[in-house]
């Protein structure tokens, strides 16, 4: 696996590194070298900076993977030189100017009443609709855990824009969650055409496919890897 990069994946709101858990397991059967960031959701400068202090530390390429708001994180830190592709896993994949809040109001997505924010400014969302909005094809138990252990972004985190997004040279590949009730499908499928990526799925998942379909997600990051690696 020398010739190939590495991969770093970016988790997104309302979890942590852990999310990667099953995908991890299936790229490290592989033999894939992995990192996974753990973002403090404070803001998209800190998170594309935490982001890139990990890609620098890696010797050699770099395979950026986001889900969800991790996508919007990518394509600001893929400018780094290190970094030879994008997974975009039912995430953001902002333009110049976007926000992840403004592609948001382009389609409204199911679980959008379900978000609330504290007295401190952190956006949550409710833990008793965690499971039917954010994996619902994942287990009862699954879903109870992911909603008491959710780890919340900044609110204003959601109206930060990127300023040069990656995706516009970079190589990118994009999965589309066709039951995702966090990011409307339509928002998924507008975002992945504009990409010209060099390959597009669609599963019949949750927004957590990362989760429920690991075995298809890794599929589609590890063609990625091998195309890197073959350059």
């Amino acid at each position: 696996m020398s010739s190939q990069p590495t991969i770093v994946l970016v988790h997104g709101f309302w979890g942590g590194a852990a999310h990667w858990s099953r995908v991890i397991v299936e790229l490290a059967r592989k033999g894939h070298a992995l990192r996974a960031v753990e973002l403090p959701l404070t803001s998209l400068a800190d998170d594309v900076e935490r982001t890139r202090k990990m890609v620098a530390q890696v010797d050699g390429p770099v395979l950026l993977v986001g889900h969800s708001y991790g996508g919007a994180v990518i394509t600001e830190a893929g400018n780094h030189p290190h970094v030879a592709g994008l997974v975009y896993i039912a995430a953001f994949a902002p333009d110049a100017g976007e926000s992840p809040g403004g592609i948001t109001q382009q389609a409204v997505p199911q679980a959008a009443p379900d978000l609330a924010p504290d007295s401190d400014g952190y956006l949550w969302l409710s833990a008793d609709k965690f499971h039917q909005d954010f994996c619902q094809d994942l287990s009862a138990d699954e879903g109870l855990v992911m909603g008491v252990t959710q780890k919340a972004p900044l609110a204003s985190t959601f109206g930060d824009t990127v300023a040069t997004p990656a995706w516009k040279s970079k190589p990118s590949w994009y999965q589309i969650s066709s039951q995702d009730r966090m990011i409307a499908p339509e928002n998924q499928r507008r975002m992945s055409a504009r990409l010209n990526a060099r390959k597009v799925i669609e599963l019949d998942a949750s927004h957590a496919s990362l989760a429920s379909r690991p075995a298809e997600v890794a599929a589609l990051i590890e063609e990625a890897a091998a195309a890197l690696g073959s350059r």
